[in-house]
């Protein structure tokens, strides 16, 4: 499955790179988050409660960051398990260019799922991620620009 997207967020470009590395941001704009910890600069391990169809889980996963060209650019790889649910592994390559006071955010994700999830068909679960990334982006633009996220 693959995902590619912008948003265009109304702060400067190092602001939204300091915000996309704080916990407690993306805590709040994840979907379902309910834990986010912060082991390094480059490492995070996330519980995350999803409905996808009929299948809702608690998934437990670590995201890998590699901020080596930042902050115009990072990539981030990551995976989780949602026991009988299933598994997903993948990564983002996301790219932030400065545009006046406003910053666009790029984003092309790929990612692979296995077990119950995959037995749901490629177009629910890509609608479903679609969804869910965009909220993700629609909450994280409001926090990073001070306005507080809507309940999704």
């Amino acid at each position: 499955m693959e995902l590619q997207d912008e948003v265009r967020i109304s702060a400067p470009r190092d602001e939204v790179y300091a915000a996309l590395n704080d916990p407690e941001i993306l805590r709040q704009c994840i979907p379902g988050c309910e834990e986010l910890i912060k082991h390094s600069d480059t490492e995070l391990e996330a519980k995350v409660l999803l409905k996808i169809g009929p299948v809702k889980a608690r998934f437990g996963g670590n995201v890998t960051l590699d901020p080596s060209q930042a902050p115009e650019r990072f990539s981030l790889r990551g995976e989780g398990s949602g026991g009988a649910a299933g598994f997903a592994k993948g990564g983002a390559d996301v790219e932030l260019v400065e545009e006046g006071n406003e910053t666009i955010l790029r984003y092309d994700a790929k990612a692979d799922i296995g077990g119950k999830l995959a037995q749901l068909g490629s177009r629910l679960v890509t609608s479903t991620s679609r969804k869910l990334a965009g909220t993700f982006f629609k909450n994280f633009a409001e926090v990073v620009s001070g306005e507080k996220p809507k309940a999704a």
